[in-house]
């Protein structure tokens, strides 16, 4: 059966790269899209578009009625669901099939039956692939999961049992943590899969999370494709993701494989899949879960086996027979994936939003950058905090590795924060450069958190010449009636300006000069000199110090960004009247994106400790804690629970404690 016409039900880079794969096999494209996405690239891209509804994803992107309509409509014939929103939701799957269309995954029965990992978990057991030792029973009271857990014995992970992603999970190390731990996680699992049912495993400790890449078609045939290794993880979310797994021997990942295909076998699984597994330092390894969809890190997977699996997902989609064998797998190489994400790793890598002033990804041998975004662009609330994956294919693991980190030097995008300096630092850690990562990373890498090299003085005036010179570009613009050459002549030469610079939270005075071939520049103790600069393109090039440089840049009016390696700074030129946002400790706790308040804790009259959490607010489908920052009294509270907040709104003030 031939599949004419795809509908992919998703946004954003994954409906992109499907959308390429569905039209080299000369499929015709259908995309959908919510009132935030409008205009966005997947948009465009497709052959076209039907609109869904309004921004928030419970309003178009996972309203599964809407996609079928969709597809009615234009005549689809089949419908991929990318990875997240409907992808694992087995009703959905289910509709899809009884409107005579053809879903691009697995049968709902499938799904269902892993969808749960309560119940994942005990047909695993039953087909004899490794488990964690855990709780997954009836009993869902808070006190009966705090038991189970103190036998199960710490630490222990917290579990929503109807998702995964990182929502509704939870370590515990403590047994005071359990009571505010199990309903956290409850809530978040309600709110993100609408069911609070939780499982409980026992934590393993210097375990790496290692995952295998499985293709089924419906004529029983199941094969793997290798290994991907996931262990860079925050808030057990992937970070970095490579293929093949650094510590992979012949025979583990041939055990492990076979693992993967017998979890598979039990549900009679049919398209592509991910079974999950936690390998210990023992070489123990232990079932997770299995993902029915395709993976963010795929690209990864297709990088060092040549294959297209989404091209694969469509054949085995139209009833064909799987056209390779276990025997043809061969792998090639090594790839590594990073994701970019509109977030602030400084900031406990808190979700950002706003316009793309700049987006140019890298180009080069061994790069590949999967992305949705567009220079102009919005970034809303509504959805994931992931922009684009950067990938990188080398000869050797460390080849990929460097070449990745050019790969992220070079994707430049200004406009909102993004966690590029994060990851190109990530990437240099000797940790991670030697292949010994772990679950545990992050945490022994960055215990006080990521902090970001602070701009040297150079870097500094080089942005201050870049605003001084736009300066009097535009007021020459403004000239009317001058000959092109006598713009900028004068018989005495322009007066000394003293500016005040924001950059990084930090204000600082320069004292900028003009001079016949450039600018003069004070930072502080520092005397820079910028000679011949030149900005075109997006791009600014000068002599500072009697060194060349040449980096990517974004001007607007008294604001200018920078790309300095992976760092991306903004420098705005503070005017009077203008507020600024550098000074700290004014007890005015704000929001510090638009979101949904899910919790109060505190009252007016209350005394709070520094680092108590006074409010929850949830945004891009993650919990975070406003705490306090000194200790004090609660003098107001401005937010109430399940109320919507724009960023930026005072939420809660505070008076310092005597």
């Amino acid at each position: 059966m031939a599949l004419s016409s795809l509908l992919i039900a998703n946004r954003g880079e994954i409906a992109c790269r499907i959308i390429r794969t569905a039209r080299a096999r000369g499929m015709r494209t259908i995309a959908v899209y919510s009132d935030a996405d409008r205009d966005a690239p997947h948009v465009r891209l497709a052959d076209e578009a039907v609109r869904l509804g309004p921004g928030p994803a419970t309003d178009s992107y996972l309203r599964g009625d809407a996609v079928i309509e969709a597809a009615r409509r234009t005549r689809a014939a089949a419908i991929h669901p990318g990875y997240g929103f409907l992808s694992e939701n087995a009703d959905f799957a289910r509709d899809v099939a009884a409107a005579g269309l053809v879903f691009i995954g697995p049968p709902a029965e499938a799904i269902r039956a892993m969808g749960n990992k309560a119940e994942a978990k005990r047909l695993m057991m039953a087909a004899g692939v490794p488990c964690i030792p855990g709780y997954e029973g009836a009993d869902q009271s808070d006190t009966g999961l705090a038991e189970q857990a103190k036998q199960i014995g710490l630490p222990v992970m917290i579990k929503a049992a109807a998702g995964g992603g990182g929502r509704g999970m939870r370590l515990v190390h403590r047994t005071e943590e359990l009571p505010s731990a199990i309903a956290r996680a409850r809530s978040e699992a309600e709110n993100a899969f609408g069911s609070g049912e939780l499982i409980l495993e026992k934590a393993i400790a210097s375990a790496r999370h290692v995952e295998f890449q499985i293709m089924a078609d419906a004529h029983g045939q199941v094969i793997h494709l290798g290994e991907r290794d996931c262990s860079v993880q925050r808030r057990h979310q992937k970070v970095i993701e490579e293929a093949p797994c650094p510590v992979m021997t012949p025979d583990l990942r041939a055990r492990m494989g076979t693992a993967a295909m017998d979890a598979a076998r039990a549900v009679a699984y049919c398209g592509a899949g991910t079974v999950e597994f936690l390998l210990g330092d023992d070489g123990a390894f232990y079932f997770l879960e299995m993902n029915t969809r395709l993976q963010v890190e795929h690209p990864v997977t297709e990088l060092v086996t040549g294959l297209d699996l989404v091209d694969l997902q469509l054949t085995v989609a139209s009833g064909a027979h799987l056209p390779i064998s276990q025997e043809d797998v061969a792998l090639t190489g090594h790839a590594i994936e990073v994701r970019l994400y509109a977030e602030d790793p400084q900031n406990d890598y808190l979700p950002a939003t706003g316009k793309i002033d700049l987006w140019r990804p890298a180009q080069g041998d061994g790069l590949r950058v999967d992305d949705g975004i567009a220079s102009g662009q919005e970034i809303s609330p509504f959805y994931d905090a992931m922009l684009a994956k950067i990938i990188a294919h080398g000869s050797t693991r460390d080849m990929a590795r460097t070449r990745l980190i050019h790969g992220v030097e070079s994707s430049v995008l200004f406009g909102l924060q993004t966690n590029t300096a994060f990851l190109a630092d990530l990437l240099a850690h000797p940790v991670l450069a030697e292949g010994k990562a772990t679950t545990g990373l992050l945490d022994d890498a960055y215990p006080a958190g990521f902090k970001e090299p602070k701009v040297s003085a150079a870097h500094l005036a080089l942005a201050a010449a870049c605003l001084a010179q736009d300066a009097r570009d535009r007021s020459f613009a403004r000239a009317g009636y001058v000959a092109a050459e006598q713009l900028g002549w004068a018989s005495a030469p322009m007066p000394p300006a003293r500016w005040t610079l924001i950059c990084q939270g930090m204000e600082q005075d320069v004292h900028i000069e003009a001079m016949p071939q450039g600018w003069a520049i004070q930072v502080a103790a520092a005397s820079v000199l910028v000679e011949g600069l030149c900005c075109h393109d997006n791009s600014c090039s000068a002599v500072v110090d009697g060194i060349r440089m040449t980096c990517p840049v974004h001007l607007a009016r008294n604001m200018v960004s920078l790309a300095v390696g992976a760092q991306r700074f903004d420098v705005l030129r503070h005017r009077a009247g203008t507020q600024s946002n550098a000074a700290a400790g004014s007890g005015q706790i704000m929001a510090p994106m638009p979101g949904l308040v899910q919790d109060v804790c505190v009252q007016p009259g209350q005394a709070v400790a520094q680092g108590d959490t006074l409010i929850v607010l949830e945004a891009m489908k993650m919990q975070h804690q406003l705490t306090a920052p000194f200790d004090g009294t609660v003098t107001a509270v401005h937010a109430a629970a399940q109320s919507q907040v724009p960023s930026g709104s005072v939420l809660v003030e505070l008076s310092a404690r005597d």
